[in-house]
């Protein structure tokens, strides 16, 4: 049956975000080489483009690629053997892949382990999470650069080198020994919320949303396995206050609607609830960390519109705990929006002025978008209209686009 090319493209592109995780990590299970694994993929996704426009769509296309990139492995593993006579191991690693390849749907989930390998201590500490992004998430080197404010090029280098670290030593794609988790855990939340914060950001994007959905769900299963980790908890209650909200971040036209002007019965009240809980249950198991503390944010802003209370001291003094932790430009960033609530653009704008040296602010869309509403409310119409115009270029979304427009289009009638 032969479809359009266009309609193949958008079957391998679902599969791309939806399953691209899942079949790299058993492709890499088998090997222990993740960046061998990803090739072989991209063969099957190419192999799939040149076929499914004229044989159509298969029933199950996860099967259809992993069959093909496992017999792509096949063939790489056997040259290998060829040229390294002596080396059994190999053809025994190649005959298993071959035979689990006639087993097609069984597909395992081994998400969490391989998270769990790429935060193995002997990979880099800083590239850890930026791994785990793309082995596991399919994120692409420019989608993780955004996350942690590194030139793209910069990142793609790193991670070609965090992968070569895996191969050369050897690294065992398995979870390791439940007393060995906490050590990784920070890597794996952390690449967890960079997940949810890209799928959240992007409203617009039906990919995204599922992007957001996985990363919750994969918050869940950390939750899970590691029941007695606070900051595990606080991670998935700061998924589930901000997953809350979605349905009030558009208005019926599609408009982006901002925190304060949404309709707050809109908001989920059971996955507030169930955050509400979490964030409890971590506050009484241990010191706080980064999570609780912005989840604790969160629910400071759910009191505040639903109940009508004035949490904005809590809030500036939370986030200056979290400043003292993290010494994040982006947590200054917040934390001199509360504080122009409370003091006013002025002293906010005082507050972020060191901001302007930092060169990671260049391309930042939320500081041009947070500096123009500031410089609007404090009156300073040229430098409001510079910063918003700066913030409508940077945003990918078109709704935050036509908004920041507005903004613009207000100082100017004003």
């Amino acid at each position: 049956m032969q479809i359009e090319g266009n309609e193949a493209a958008r079957a391998a592109e679902r599969v791309a975000r939806e399953s691209y995780g899942r079949l790299v990590a058993c492709l890499a299970a088998r090997t222990g080489d993740v960046a061998g694994a990803e090739d072989a993929l991209a063969e099957a996704f190419a192999a799939a483009l040149h076929t499914w426009p004229t044989e159509g769509v298969p029933h199950n296309p996860d099967a259809w690629l992993l069959t093909v990139a496992r017999r792509r492995q096949t063939d790489a593993l056997r040259r290998r053997t060829t040229r390294r006579a002596g080396e059994e191991h190999l053809k025994m690693i190649a005959d298993e892949i071959e035979a689990a390849a006639d087993a097609p749907d069984e597909i395992p989930d081994r998400r969490l382990a391989l998270m769990f390998a790429c935060a193995h201590p002997a990979i880099e500490r800083g590239m850890r999470a930026p791994l785990i992004l793309q082995t596991i998430l399919g994120l692409t080197a420019i989608d993780i650069a955004a996350a942690f404010l590194i030139p793209p090029a910069t990142m793609g280098q790193r991670l070609v080198r965090a992968k070569a670290r895996i191969k050369d030593a050897g690294i065992p794609f398995g979870i390791p020994d439940k007393e060995l988790l906490p050590e990784r855990l920070d890597a794996v939340l952390e690449a967890i919320y960079a997940a949810y914060t890209k799928g959240w950001a992007e409203i617009g994007d039906a990919a995204s949303i599922a992007l957001a959905e996985e990363a919750i769900w994969l918050g869940r299963l950390v939750v899970g396995l590691l029941p007695d980790e606070p900051e595990a908890k606080g991670m998935l209650a700061l998924m589930l206050y901000t997953e809350a909200r979605r349905a009030a971040r558009r208005s019926a036209d599609g408009a982006y609607v901002p925190l304060e002007q949404q309709d707050t019965s809109l908001w989920d009240d059971s996955q507030i609830g169930l955050a509400e809980a979490l964030l409890k249950a971590a506050n009484a198991a241990g010191p706080s960390g980064r999570y609780q503390i912005e989840a604790a944010i969160q629910s400071a802003h759910v009191a505040r519109r639903t109940l009508g209370a004035n949490t904005w001291p809590s809030i500036r003094a939370l986030y200056d705990h979290l400043l003292a932790l993290s010494a994040s430009p982006v947590v200054a960033l917040n934390r001199a929006m509360a504080l122009a609530e409370l003091e006013g653009p002025e002293a906010a704008l005082a507050a972020i002025a060191p901001l302007s040296a930092d060169k990671r602010m260049a391309d930042y869309q939320p500081y041009w978008a947070a500096r123009g509403h500031l410089m609007a409310r404090a009156g300073h119409k040229a430098e409001a209209h510079e910063a918003l115009t700066l913030a409508s270029g940077l945003a990918t979304d078109a709704a935050v686009r036509h908004y920041l427009r507005g903004q613009i289009a207000a100082l100017v009638d004003g």
